[in-house]
Parts: C-alpha cells; sequence; structure tokens
C-alpha cells in the first residue's frame, strides 16, 4: 500500500474497514445483497489529539467501531472510515 498524504486534525482517525465476510462459519456463502458492513478495521492515520486528551490508538491497530458517527471517504480508489477517537469502541 502506498503511504498516504493525509494527516487527521485533532482526535479523528483513518480506519480502512475489514473486507465483508463472504461465508458463515458453517460454510453457506452469503450474496452480495445480504453482506453487513464490517464494524472492524486498521488504523491508517491518526491526529495529534487535543490538549486535554492524548491519542490511545495508533497507526496500524485494529479497532472495532461503532456502525454510525463515520464519514466515508474515498483516496486513491479505496475507501477509508474518517471518524472521532471517541467512536472507536475497543483495540483488538
Amino acid at each position: 500500500m502506498a503511504k498516504l498524504n493525509i494527516k487527521p486534525l485533532a482526535d479523528r482517525v483513518l480506519v480502512e474497514p475489514a473486507a465483508a465476510e463472504t461465508t458463515t462459519a458453517s460454510g453457506i456463502i452469503i450474496p452480495d445483497t445480504a453482506k453487513e458492513k464490517p464494524q472492524k478495521g486498521k488504523v491508517v492515520a491518526v491526529g495529534p489529539g487535543t490538549k486535554d486528551n492524548p491519542m490511545t490508538v495508533k497507526v496500524g491497530d485494529a479497532v472495532l467501531y461503532g456502525k454510525y458517527g463515520h464519514t466515508e471517504i474515498k483516496l486513491d480508489g479505496v475507501d477509508y472510515l474518517m471518524m472521532r477517537e471517541s467512536d472507536i469502541f475497543a483495540i483488538v
């Protein structure tokens, strides 16, 4: 992957969402129309944080995030999500 030329501001984080599951645990193939958007991804870029709240996540962390509260961005043909660190639930 090429280095991204983007630096989020304040407490924002740029996340690359994981690919949607194509089969269930029992091997059933999930059609494209029934796939749910993943709620986990990899942190690609991190802002500097705020004066009162330094950033907890770092580039390369695998994170879980909510379904809402992010903005979808397309950079160099790849989909990313921009969100605040507070929208991230956990580091996996």
